[in-house]
């Protein structure tokens, strides 16, 4: 599915309704250009999920992961220091993978192959200075339903 945002209002939005979906165990990939809002949309993400707004959601680059309290357990990783799925193991982060809070993964495409079939693939893309395209796919069920439900109330 893919949806046009045209303002950070409305990918905030996207966002913030994704968020409030989430489960505990579900993996949310973000991919897209460097500047395309991905930690933006996590941002977003996180206060749906309950991250309270005072505390501030910002990019886990040099620290490749920084762990949140929301309603259920928020870990937000960034892979993009990364060389391959090998150092995703060798740091043991593929125990959140399949753990029990849900976990926010930018530049996901550095490990692509550790990624469980269940998780959801959200692709950001520039259009222009306020304008991004949002696509989502998942091959579980489960997100279908909620990804029509996300097109219905903000596509």
């Amino acid at each position: 599915m893919r949806l046009i945002s045209r303002s950070l209002a409305t990918t905030l939005k996207v966002g913030r309704n994704l968020g409030s979906m989430c489960e505990p165990g579900d993996v949310v990939c973000l991919g897209g250009d460097l500047g395309a809002g991905k930690t933006t949309l996590v941002q977003a993400i996180a206060q749906g999920a309950g991250v309270d707004e005072d505390e501030y959601v910002n990019s886990p680059t040099f620290a490749i992961l920084h762990e949140y309290r929301g309603i259920l357990p928020l870990y937000h990783m960034d892979f993009y220091r990364l060389g391959s799925s090998e150092d995703v193991f060798a740091l043991g982060l593929e125990e959140y993978l399949y753990g029990d809070g849900l976990t926010l993964i930018e530049w996901y495409e550095r490990a692509e192959d550790v990624m469980p079939e269940s998780a959801l693939v959200v692709l950001l893309s520039y259009i222009d200075e306020t304008s991004r395209e949002i696509s989502l796919h998942s091959d579980d069920p489960r997100w279908l339903n909620k990804i029509n439900e996300l097109a219905a109330t903000c596509g």
